[in-house]
């Protein structure tokens, strides 16, 4: 090992990649922490891993293959055992005409390259990976590979020390959360089908494949999470909701578990809550310059209703914690009901509703009212009765933020009036009506032009200018090969004005409300998205997946009207 270490030190030294300096500092970074020369370079900085693993890959004279570009296979798990895997840092990639692949941190390992010859009887062909990828690789595969011959789960109560984590489906869950949790995901589903186990992660809000666990151990998989979210173990046909904590790299983060049973076996989906999540300022949302200072003018209310609307994930909880934010000091009485509670803010009062004890929006917000407030936060208005409520808080000198489901601001208002709520206090309540989306950012690191289909150019035709410029992720390892890195906000706003007032006193339509408040400046959902893809934000694709047709629709009738 010291030989092969000597041969790396004079690489490094020779490359440029290190200084003397740099090396002696490993070197005793190494000794101080009991590791080797590999991980005390990346470790004080030195140079990144997988540089490091290309000057290795010179010094053994061996290819080097990355292994975020590489789909390994979790069943190549079967051909050699897990104990070999983790002592050697080793894993089969492939077999190709009796040669096996194999990914290795040490090529010039003799000892593991003999061994893994004589258990798969296959000649072997030493590759160089990065040291860290290889690890998390191995540590998912073998979680998640492997279960055939793996004793079935047993179970124990939630938290309970006895719970033995070498058990496989203890393994598997754990794997799949952690691996969520890093991903960046909302949502882990687990979906049993016919002659497969599928499991897929929402990131960014779409929905991706990725190697799970065997068919044959799904139902330790079920049983593990029950008893995490202490449900009943007993119970498979019926669905059954849960939920639990799970801590990783020091951060707990709330798991809420639905189980549904299918004809092919429960199907199970988690969402992950981060609890750390931060408060952004409307500008980092993505709420453009114009729209956020109406949303800052309407904040400066001392009562009435803002609304906030969208479907679920749109990030209308963010939203009206950034709101939140704004009104947020001492001298202000701040009340929240949620479900669940997402996110911590110093001096805020947050209720957690509890419909299995009758602690609801409705009931909490009444007891609420008795608490002195001045700002209240209602998670969501669901029924007429939680309307009425707010709206006569609203009434009563409370600012009163809160969620809709609608598709777009003008909806808002024949949603309350669904509700039972008269024209005539929808008038003297509702401020404005804030409706957004979340559409996936071009990933900056693979961004390039886009040339648009036939389809997206035919459909946006109206609004583009010849000259402009649009640009697309084509996929790379920090992306994850979508093309696409995180989520921006698309926003439309609509201030309740004297004009719009009239219209809503009259009777008026969906439609006549949002023309209305189109003349007063308010820009929709799909035009700010047209501005964030000209501006290489996000594509016309993105736009065009949550942009409503008939919204667009209209908007060519108005031109061609306007036109003629």
């Amino acid at each position: 090992m010291r030989d092969r270490h000597l041969f790396l030190e004079q690489a490094l030294i020779e490359a440029g990649q290190v200084t003397p300096a740099q090396l002696e500092m490993a070197r005793v970074h190494a000794a101080r922490h009991e590791l080797d020369l590999v991980d005390a370079l990346v470790q004080t900085n030195a140079l990144p891993g997988r540089d490091l693993a290309l000057i290795r890959a010179d010094v053994a004279e061996v290819p080097f293959v990355d292994l975020d570009h590489v789909e390994a296979s979790y069943a190549n798990t079967r051909l050699l055992p897990r104990t070999f895997a983790e002592r050697y840092d080793a894993f089969a990639l492939f077999v190709i005409d009796g040669v096996l692949t194999l990914a290795m941190d040490d090529p010039l390992n003799l000892e593991a390259t003999d061994q893994a010859r004589q258990i798969t009887r296959c000649e072997v062909d030493a590759v160089q990976c990065e040291r860290s990828r290889l690890r998390a690789l191995i540590g998912r595969a073998y979680s998640l590979g492997r279960f055939e011959d793996e004793a079935p789960l047993v179970a124990a109560p939630s938290g309970d020390s006895g719970d033995d984590s070498s058990q496989p489906a203890v393994t598997a869950v754990n794997q799949m959360l952690a691996d969520a949790i890093e991903s960046g995901a909302s949502d882990v589903h687990v979906n049993p089908d016919e002659h497969a186990l599928h499991l897929r992660y929402r990131i960014d809000g779409v929905l991706q494949e990725r190697q799970g666990p065997p068919l044959s151990v799904h139902a330790a998989i079920a049983q593990r999470l029950k008893v995490m979210a202490r449900l009943d173990l007993t119970q498979t046909k019926r669905p059954q909701d849960g939920k639990f904590r799970f801590t990783h790299a020091g951060a707990d983060v709330d798991v809420r578990l639905s189980t549904i049973p299918t004809v092919c076996g429960e199907n199970i989906v988690m969402r992950l809550l981060r609890r750390t999540q931060g408060i952004h300022d409307f500008l980092q949302l993505g709420v453009p310059n114009a729209v956020a200072a109406r949303l800052e003018t309407v904040l400066q209310q001392p009562y009435g209703i803002l609304l906030v609307t969208g479907p679920t994930g749109s990030g209308k909880t963010t939203t009206l914690y950034t709101a939140l934010s704004k009104l947020n000091d001492p001298s202000r009485n701040i009340m929240t009901i949620e479900n669940p509670v997402e996110i911590r803010l110093p001096y805020l009062r947050q209720v957690q509703t509890h419909e299995e004890i009758g602690l609801t929006f409705a009931a909490a917000l009444r007891s609420i009212l008795r608490q002195d407030p001045d700002v209240v936060l209602v998670g969501e208005i669901r029924d007429a009765e939680t309307a009425k409520i707010a709206t006569q808080a609203s009434l009563t000198g409370h600012m009163v933020l809160s969620t809709l489901h609608t598709n777009d601001a003008a909806g808002a208002v024949d949603r309350l009036r669904d509700f039972g709520i008269p024209p005539f206090v929808i008038n003297s309540a509702l401020l404005a009506v804030v409706a957004q989306r979340l559409v996936r950012r071009v990933c900056a690191g693979c961004v390039q032009p886009d040339p648009l289909d036939d389809i997206t150019r035919h459909r946006f035709r109206r609004f583009l200018d010849p000259a402009a410029a649009f640009v697309r992720g084509i996929g790379c390892a920090r992306c994850g090969r979508t093309g696409f890195k995180g989520r921006t906000g698309l926003y439309e706003v609509l201030v309740v004005s004297p004009r719009i007032r009239a219209v809503i006193d009259a009777g008026g339509t969906v439609d006549q409300i949002r023309l209305a408040a189109i003349d007063e400046g308010m820009r929709q959902l799909w035009e700010d998205g047209l501005d964030k893809a000209r501006l290489g934000q996000t594509t016309l694709g993105e736009v065009g997946r949550i942009a409503s047709v008939l919204a667009l629709d209209a908007a060519d009738e108005g031109e061609e009207r306007r036109s003629a």
